[in-house]
């Protein structure tokens, strides 16, 4: 599983690619873009988007908070994991910032997901 800017080159090792923001990326037509999915769904509340601002002070709090909205996603996030069982999966983003972004949260917790003993790879 990778995170990938959505503005980035596509791939194709990028397998089902799917956009993980709420709003759709500045800039980008939709049929222009190589999409498989758009899964607002898992994108941060409102709220918390904004409260964070791409803050890389606030990323640790933003984490915490982005995570315990995604337990309350449950039916995106087996979605996501069904994608991923299948073969390669792209999350796909429109924020600058490569390290403190709602993807990079994410795939870490569906790798988490992937692992335990419900869920096989």
């Amino acid at each position: 599983m990778r995170v990938k800017r959505i503005y980035d080159v596509v791939s194709a090792d990028d397998g089902y690619r799917v956009l993980v923001d709420g709003i759709w990326p500045r800039g980008v037509r939709k049929e222009d873009l190589r999409l498989d999915l758009w899964l607002k769904q898992v994108a941060p509340s409102h709220e918390l988007r904004r409260w964070f601002g791409h803050d890389p002070r606030r990323w640790d709090d933003f984490r915490e908070r982005y995570r315990t909205e995604l337990d309350e996603r449950s039916e995106a996030i087996d979605l996501l994991l069904q994608y991923y069982r299948q073969g390669p999966l792209t999350l796909l983003y429109s924020a600058r910032d490569t390290e403190h972004n709602q993807a990079v949260v994410l795939r870490e917790y569906l790798l988490e997901r992937a692992s335990g003993p419900s869920v096989a790879r």
